[in-house]
């Protein structure tokens, strides 16, 4: 296989911050809206270059919801920023009601997201969002890989038409997808082709997946590495023939094991091609505080809980 590396280590949400300020130049109805936690969303430089169309909402993020769904309504972008927790289930009624059925087109974008949330523990670590947006009809559900990739994708959903839900992280990660690459919007991206097991990754768990992909392929499997940055719309052909041809699939995210990636491809393979799986995620329980790092191994989510995994179910 082709050995990855990354070139530096940079947080993904710096990666939306400077997304953010892209779009706002491209297009004039770009607006953006904060929770007060400007600073922390990386929203600072779109501030500061359109003061005129940036809006401080406060602690108020129902509130900042209505706000935004509102100003579509006289043909603005609005793109919110507060942390995943508050993002989703601190305002699910004001999503599902005013943005997802109303079709909306409100980008809602949450950073710290996650267990590699770290040190703030368990009350804003959510693991539960990817579950709780894909669920909703229309509702455009991206969790990208890394600063590239997220920067990438933010200037993607604003030409996007429709509610989206963008998902990104508070910890300095490795940088190892293209410089100003085209995000599409619902295509799985193959990192490389592999015969005897897939691994279908997402967001922070793509970087652990190719490590774990380079240790076995060392021991002589030939392993296949996708990253599903667009859980919904999912890209099943993508899924569907890399299932195909391995016969085994292993998913790998930060997220509760019941309504994440592994969730979705499940469904897919169970109605279209039942394929043994395993799932690499946080199995029903919530998380606490620590590095990032650490985290990760304790809740096994690290590419040597990948590689074990993958030899279970390869063994069979």
């Amino acid at each position: 296989m082709a050995k990855y590396e990354y070139t530096e280590k940079k947080d993904t949400r710096s990666g939306f911050g400077d997304g953010l300020l892209e779009v706002g130049k491209m297009n004039p109805n770009v607006v953006a809206l904060c929770a007060d936690l400007t600073g922390s969303l990386k929203m600072n430089a779109f501030q500061d270059a359109f003061p005129e169309r940036f809006f401080q909402a406060g602690i108020a993020e129902a509130n900042m919801m209505g706000v935004a769904a509102g100003m579509t309504i006289g043909g603005k972008i609005p793109f919110t920023g507060t942390f995943a927790n508050f993002s989703t289930g601190r305002v699910y009624d004001q999503i599902r009601q005013s943005i997802a059925y109303s079709g909306k087109n409100v980008k809602i974008c949450a950073s710290h997201a996650g267990l590699t949330l770290g040190e703030d523990g368990a009350t804003h670590q959510i693991l539960e969002d990817i579950g709780l947006m894909k669920m909703l009809p229309g509702m455009t559900v991206i969790n990208p890989c890394d600063f590239n990739q997220t920067k990438a994708a933010t200037i993607a959903i604003a030409e996007h038409e429709g509610p989206v839900y963008l998902r990104f992280g508070r910890p300095k990660w490795p940088v190892f997808t293209p410089e100003n690459q085209k995000f599409e919007i619902g295509k799985a991206f193959t990192f490389q082709e592999g015969n005897d097991i897939s691994l279908i990754a997402t967001g922070h768990c793509v970087w652990e997946s190719l490590k774990a992909a380079e240790e076995l392929e060392a021991e002589g499997y030939s392993v296949e590495v996708i990253n599903i940055h667009t859980i919904k719309p999912l890209d099943e052909e993508a899924i569907l023939k890399s299932a195909q041809k391995t016969g085994k699939v292993l998913t790998a995210e930060e997220h509760q094991m019941h309504g994440g990636l592994g969730d979705s491809v499940a469904q897919l393979l169970a109605r279209k091609l039942p394929t043994p799986m395993e799932m690499i995620a946080v199995n029903d329980s919530f998380g606490e505080s620590g590095k990032p790092e650490e985290l990760f191994e304790k809740y096994g989510l690290s590419s040597k809980d990948i590689v074990a995994k993958a030899k279970r179910l390869l063994s069979k």
